[in-house]
């Protein structure tokens, strides 16, 4: 079996954080499942659907541990690793750690795969662990009918600077650090309709590490922070305010996107996944009456390694955007603000 001849998006139902199960599916899944209160030193469990879970082990050290897994998003091996490794570290990032180690999860159809596609895949994994200055010490592997590929991320953060994405305040700015539309161009990709400098885009967007949500830690005014991945902007949105029981408002001309993301919407092309988002959450949004239908495509994308959504005073404003920048986060843009109302999201 020829390498080339490999389609990685053809061999998988899904692909990319499109693959997670709603957030009304998994909120049903989840319904009869203990919280995770309860263990002293469990700082941050279930509860607020955060990116990971922290746990204290001494007065100035707290482990944070995630793990995330999905099929291809991209044909590519190499690069199909690398944006499953950044997206598992970002939830590290989120919640403001730094890693210290990972883990990898492989599950491949080995009768249907050449090893050294699976290889390429690990290799660029490893790629962008070895960038984020850790090793892959290990994993787990299974002959699996779809390729799955991802990270168990292991990292440490001081208690005291924990970041949570349920923390946001009243009147806090919201800040998101990277532009929308992995999930409308991921769709253009399967139809072909993708040329190089637009999957070249998308491909930078979904590798740049969140590195520097482990520096918001160190701004006064930074309350909360999460990351933008399968439940769209609005879902993860959504999940701040009810975790700090706060309404936001969101400005949808100050929300930065992918370069065509915006034509390729107004043509129709979206995702089964912002479809779900929408049905699961969307009688917690308000829209304009006249807003078009490819809004609700673009608010509720699947991010693939999106950025992160930062909650952050108006005082503290232009010292994250200074510190993303920096960072070469181009896109970081002020997209909304939080505020004393019933939890929803108001998009105007």
């Amino acid at each position: 079996m020829a390498t080339q001849s490999i389609r990685l998006t053809e061999m998988a139902h899904g692909g990319g954080c499109g693959c997670k199960l709603s957030p009304a599916v998994l909120s049903q899944i989840l319904a009869k499942m203990p919280l995770a209160a309860g263990a002293e030193r469990l700082l941050v469990g279930t509860e607020t659907d955060d990116d990971a879970a922290v746990y204290q082990i001494n007065e100035s050290q707290a482990i944070v541990a995630t793990t995330d897994f999905f099929m291809p998003v991209v044909d590519d091996p190499f690069d199909f690793g690398r944006i499953a490794a950044t997206n598992a570290l970002s939830d590290v990032y989120a919640m403001g750690g730094t890693p210290l180690f990972a883990l990898a999860v492989v599950g491949m159809p080995v009768d249907k795969i050449p090893v050294d596609v699976v290889q390429n895949i690990l290799a660029g994994g490893a790629s962008v662990c070895a960038a984020a200055g850790i090793t892959v010490a290990g994993g787990h592997s299974i002959d699996s009918p779809e390729p799955i590929y991802g990270l168990v991320a292991i990292g440490i953060v001081d208690p005291s600077r924990v970041m949570r994405n349920s923390t946001a305040r009243d009147g806090d700015k919201v800040i998101l650090t990277k532009r929308l539309g992995v999930g409308v161009y991921s769709a253009a990709l399967k139809r072909q309709e993708l040329g190089a400098p637009l999957y070249e885009e998308m491909v930078n967007s979904m590798t740049q590490l969140n590195a520097a949500g482990s520096e918001m830690r160190n701004i006064a005014g930074v309350h909360a922070m999460t990351d933008v991945t399968g439940f769209g902007l609005l879902g993860h949105l959504l999940e701040m305010c009810r975790g700090a029981r706060l309404g936001a408002e969101l400005a949808f001309e100050a929300v930065p996107l992918f370069t065509e993301a915006r034509r390729f919407a107004e043509m129709g092309i979206s995702t089964g996944g912002a479809k779900r988002n929408w049905a699961s959450y969307g009688h917690e949004v308000e829209l304009p009456p006249d807003a078009p239908d490819w809004w609700r495509g673009l608010l509720c994308d699947p991010q693939t390694s999106g950025g992160l959504l930062i909650a952050c005073s108006r005082e503290s404003v232009p010292e994250v955007l200074e510190l993303l920048r920096s960072r070469n986060f181009e896109g970081a843009r002020v997209v909304g603000e939080f505020s004393a109302t019933e939890p929803h999201v108001r998009v105007r």
